[in-house]
């Protein structure tokens, strides 16, 4: 009988995608019901979101707005985690500015960002910079302070072993604490690339003329649930894929650690 069971169950690879599976039918499911519930004028149903979405697909202006979102968001990813990372680096290699630029940090952090978007609006105008900007604001500190961490806690043993070998600087950060690190780092990448995604989205929300979020917004003018929900259903299944991805990822460097 037990070996029976062990034939049967599904292997231990697949466990969790078949968890994310089942939450996945059991959200649509609950969608579902609630969409015979309320009625479809307040909430559309999954079908009717998905074939919107797909109309959306073939309009002409998606394209531009979607390649509008894509390049503010694929800048601000960049500086998030290249610069995240660097300063992340410096600040956890250099033990007196760390403890200094840790509480602002922290404190920053926890502000909500959208107060934040008047001094942003000031200083990079209306333009794609601002957009940018706002979803580098976002991301760029969770690398900085995952980095940081996992810098200050390498083992000593790694940095007595590059001042033995006289490594410089540059080689030290990119054969040493580079390697120790990155799961760490991947980890603050992670949670970088989400909050990315969210600040960029809610910078074109609130000023922009183009871009997935202007589309929300606009569709929320014209109170139009239908684009809505597509919308916000190809944003789910973006940041579901790109984070199931980076889990994948970022579970094999722990396991390969």
């Amino acid at each position: 009988m037990a070996a029976n069971a062990l034939r049967t169950a599904p292997p231990a690879d697949w466990r969790p995608h078949l968890d994310t599976a089942l939450l996945i039918a059991a959200l649509f499911l609950f969608w579902q019901l609630l969409h015979l519930f309320v009625g479809g004028d307040a909430l559309p149903s999954p079908l009717t979101a998905t074939q919107r979405l797909f109309k959306l697909f073939a309009s002409p202006d998606f394209g531009a707005n979607a390649w509008e979102t894509g390049r503010a968001f694929g800048w601000a990813l960049v500086i998030s985690w290249v610069g995240g990372l660097g300063l992340g680096v410096l600040l956890g290699a250099n033990r007196l500015t760390g403890d200094v630029f840790e509480p602002m940090l922290v404190t920053l952090y926890a502000i909500p960002k959208i107060t934040l978007y008047p001094v942003i609006l000031l200083l990079f105008g209306l333009g794609v910079s601002a957009k940018i900007a706002f979803g580098a604001l976002h991301g760029i500190i969770p690398v900085v302070l995952f980095t940081m961490t996992a810098v200050r806690n390498i083992h000593p043993v790694h940095l007595r072993s590059a001042r033995a070998l006289h490594l410089s600087p540059r080689a030290t950060v990119l054969h040493v604490i580079l390697p120790a690190t990155l799961p760490e780092v991947f980890s603050g990448f992670r949670v970088g690339f989400a909050l990315t995604l969210l600040g960029t989205l809610i910078g074109e929300m609130f000023a922009s003329q183009r871009g997935i979020g202007y589309m929300l917004v606009h569709a929320m003018q014209n109170n139009e649930p239908e684009i809505i929900l597509a919308l916000a259903l190809l944003l789910v299944v973006f940041a579901t894929l790109a984070s199931s991805l980076l889990l994948a990822f970022d579970r094999r460097l722990r396991h390969g650690a």
